[in-house]
């Protein structure tokens, strides 16, 4: 089943590499029989599933997250493989989602307003007048 990134965007079985192994994580009798730990495989960087300006954008943000190009998942908090499988493609699926997303618009610097200076300056006197008071003149 393809990992669905956007209404538009998903990325095919074909791209998606599994492991499994044995899980440290709930089990029970079984938990050192069962490969219920599951490691879903990305190869980010060889993807034909998005487009390329997406590609690099995803690369530039998940750099520190990437082996040689690949992202790498892995799950193992549910006894089931099958959960675990579909955990991995959730945390996929929202992982790529945020690092494809548009970068946000470019904050406008903007001066205080006058009344915004004012209301500061008079917030510091007033502040001044207190510890003012609280001076002993005994000197």
């Amino acid at each position: 089943m393809p990992v669905q990134i956007t209404e538009t965007i998903a990325l095919p079985d074909s791209e998606l590499r599994w492991r499994f192994s044995r899980s440290s994580g709930p089990g029970g009798q079984g938990v050192n029989t069962t490969d219920s730990r599951v490691e879903l495989v990305f190869d980010l960087a060889g993807t034909k599933a998005l487009p390329p300006a997406l590609v690099e954008r995803a690369l530039a943000r998940l750099g520190d997250r990437l082996v040689d190009g690949t992202v790498v998942i892995a799950a193992s908090e549910f006894r089931s493989q099958l959960r675990n499988r579909e955990a991995a493609q959730e945390r996929l699926a929202e992982l790529m989602r945020r690092a494809i997303a548009a970068p946000p618009p470019p904050r406008k610097d903007r001066k205080p307003s006058k009344g915004a200076k004012r209301r500061r300056l008079e917030d510091k006197r007033r502040r001044s007048d207190v510890k003012k008071l609280r001076r002993s003149t005994d000197d």
